[in-house]
């Protein structure tokens, strides 16, 4: 049990397997953690026995794997991201990964941003909102897929990722394999000739919200440090924006309800700001000052408690995101941090190193029901 004084805790437990800095972590479900490295290797990890069930090579070494997509929304497919521009669509069936793919996606996008699942809005999940968003939306899409409601969205597989153009925003039909709508002012010099180019797109959350009436929205971070929300019935226009940093913006986490979120950056600062959807506008809710600069991933706990981040300090820091307050700060890994993930009974963190471990943590089980505000 972590204090909110006193020393910080040590990992329950390390995973060591793999021999090369482990860039990406994600969690099939609470008993099976999936973590990729820069060499392209791809584990998944028996939590209980707390040893990899499965090891293959899902990209090369050149490229390595840069995102992981696995949950409970894509059922048994798990999904690596590589530099190389690919994105590869693998089965977990019988305790065992297909030998190939089961879809290759050349994407053409050559950089570092992680790619994002799209998730319903967790007031959005109960039978009576889903029926709610059939209702209400439109199935029908423009000619170009481009425009248009995404009804059922929350019962197909869709990913957004950073594009051929860096600038934009892509999201895929995983099942389909087809490109289902961009985002970006790709006309930008024509539409806001005033509007500084924001540069590239370096960190992105993808969702449907239920007060957006189902369609799809994207939260996405730039070069510049500003933030942008786009919605699938106006791609070439975002519905909000802000500048919150000073510095290309590496991380975004939204929670539970994406009413608001976490964003990190190049700079020392990391933002927990709420989304205004009424007057289309990002809120701070709180600047926090880190002493070094460098967030290079956030993971906000399903029971929207605890947020924990990834740090160039090879740290992970913890902070009550309700309070927006700082709680812990925990020493293990010898070299930057490049991901957080929280199981999703949220009894254990766990974070990925440069070093080529994983440390798995224990950060106030809901089960013990304490009050991090004592």
């Amino acid at each position: 049990m972590v204090r909110s004084q006193g020393r910080p805790p040590d990992p329950v437990s390390v995973l060591r397997g793999h021999r090369a800095s482990v860039t990406a972590l994600a969690f099939h479900d609470s008993s099976l953690l999936v973590s990729g490295d820069s060499d392209g290797e791809l584990k998944l990890w028996d939590m209980v026995k707390r040893r990899p069930h499965i090891s293959a090579r899902v990209q090369t070494p050149a490229s390595g794997v840069i995102g992981i997509g696995a949950g409970k929304t894509l059922g048994n497919k798990i999904l690596s991201q590589g530099r190389d521009g690919t994105l590869k669509v693998w089965e977990l069936a019988e305790g065992r990964l297909s030998r190939e793919p089961l879809l290759i996606i050349d994407t053409e996008a050559y950089h570092f941003c992680k790619l994002s699942i799209c998730r319903p809005a967790s007031c959005a999940t109960d039978s009576s909102a889903s029926e709610m968003i059939d209702a209400s939306t439109d199935s029908s899409d423009d000619n170009n897929g481009e425009i248009g409601s995404l009804s059922n969205v929350e019962r197909k597989n869709y990913v957004a990722l950073a594009g051929k153009d860096p600038s934009m925003v892509d999201v895929w039909d995983i099942d389909a394999g087809n490109l289902a709508m961009q985002f970006g002012r790709d006309t930008s010099v024509e539409l806001l000739p005033h509007k500084k180019a924001s540069g590239m797109c370096m960190a992105l959350q993808a969702f449907n919200q239920i007060n957006g009436e189902g369609f799809l929205h994207v939260v996405a971070g730039y070069e510049d440090g500003s933030l942008a929300m786009w919605d699938a019935r106006n791609p070439k226009i975002p519905c909000l924006t802000t500048c919150l940093h000073q510095e290309p913006v590496l991380s975004i986490a939204l929670d539970g309800p994406c009413q608001g979120g976490v964003s990190g950056s190049a700079d020392e600062r990391l933002i927990l700001f709420s989304l205004d959807y009424q007057q289309n506008s990002f809120q701070m809710r709180k600047e926090v000052a880190l002493g070094n600069p460098g967030t290079a991933d956030i993971s906000i706990r399903k029971d929207d408690k605890i947020v924990a981040t990834a740090g160039w300090d090879c740290r992970v820091r913890i902070y009550d995101y309700r309070r927006s307050r700082a709680l812990a700060k925990l020493k293990y890994h010898s070299d930057l941090v490049n991901s957080v993930c929280f199981s999703d009974d949220c009894k254990l963190l766990t974070s990925a190193s440069k070093d080529g471990t994983i440390a798995l943590w224990s950060i106030y089980p809901p089960q013990e029901d304490l009050s991090i505000s004592a």
